[in-house]
């Protein structure tokens, strides 16, 4: 049968739900008789998460597994998954069990109905804990505002994409919370579907309120990225002639005092004005260079190291 869906589910110390995740994938796609892989990606797992996956690959011939030597982060995990996937659709889902996989239907029937490239899901009914829920609502309303995208929960690791647009995408860092706002800004079209959420069966939430102040800094990076990645010298630029500026009339300024016969020699607005320029002078220059990387990087692909799953 033709695969029209990979799952991709990144890993990382989730022994005791994996085999019971693949059952409930296994039941779903049983009903929509449907094509579909399975992409696991062992992010480094220190349980004995690898083995119960190696032990489903080698029973299923729809699981396919790959594992880093170290702890990469989800973002390489899930461009990992990207780039072996061989469905017309990509969805990609934790492997915790709160993301029930008998949503994957009706993202699709969304999806299909408006042309969407990405539909993510959105935790309507959360089983998380207070914090969680309401520093997610106040994340979801600002980022949501600064980026134009109406999405209600962006941090959703339960998406439908194109796996032609999917394989688009370029992640590092705390990028994957912003995979929709970053794939409306590439000009594909984003969409959101209610789906089921559950509580956490076993262990623990990886999730540490010391993420949400680290997600401040992505905002900005964010930010950059998807309005200046193509063009860094027309932020450098805007700074470092501002910065210039300010200095050039600072010294205009003392130098009007100088012909009038003051002293300025002894001023602290002309050292402040001489920083000034040379800062400036460097912001525009640092533009100029980061334009010229971004010239000679476009084309440049990532590799990440590989213990399992080698290329052949």
């Amino acid at each position: 049968m033709k695969i029209e869906y990979s799952i991709v589910i990144p890993v990382l110390n989730e022994e005791e739900s994996i085999e019971e995740l693949f059952v409930k994938i296994r039941e779903v796609f049983k009903k929509i008789k449907t094509g579909y892989e399975v992409i696991f990606v062992d992010d480094g797992s220190t349980d004995s998460s690898l083995q119960i996956l190696k032990n489903l690959e080698k029973s299923n011939k729809d699981v396919k597994l790959f594992s880093f030597r170290r702890n990469m982060g989800k973002p390489y995990a899930l461009m990992q998954g990207f780039k072996k996937a061989k469905g017309e659709f990509i969805v990609t889902l934790d492997a915790d069990l709160q993301d029930d996989p008998s949503n994957i239907p009706t993202m699709r029937s969304k999806l299909d109905e408006d042309n969407f490239d990405l539909v993510t899901g959105w935790r309507k009914n959360r089983k998380d804990t207070f914090f969680k829920k309401i520093t997610s609502k106040i994340f979801n309303k600002v980022v949501s505002l600064m980026f134009g995208v109406k999405v209600h929960d962006l941090n959703s690791g339960l998406r439908l994409y194109r796996t032609d647009a999917a394989q688009q995408l370029k992640l590092y860092g705390g990028m994957h919370r912003f995979i929709p706002i970053i794939m409306y800004k590439m000009g594909y079209k984003v969409g959101e579907q209610a789906t089921i959420h559950h509580e956490r069966k076993y262990g623990v939430s990886k999730y540490k309120s010391s993420k949400v102040i680290s997600e401040i800094p992505d905002i900005f990076t964010i930010y950059f990225l998807t309005k200046y990645t193509n063009r860094p010298l027309h932020f450098f630029g805007k700074i470092g002639s501002l910065v210039l500026f300010a200095g050039v009339l600072i010294l205009l300024y003392l130098s009007i005092l100088h012909f009038i016969g003051e002293s300025i020699g002894n001023r602290p607005l002309l050292l402040l004005g001489i920083l000034l320029v040379i800062a400036g002078i460097q912001t525009i220059f640092t533009g100029l260079l980061a334009d010229l990387l971004v010239n000679m990087n476009s084309k440049k692909e990532d590799s990440f190291p590989l213990k399992y799953g080698l290329e052949e």
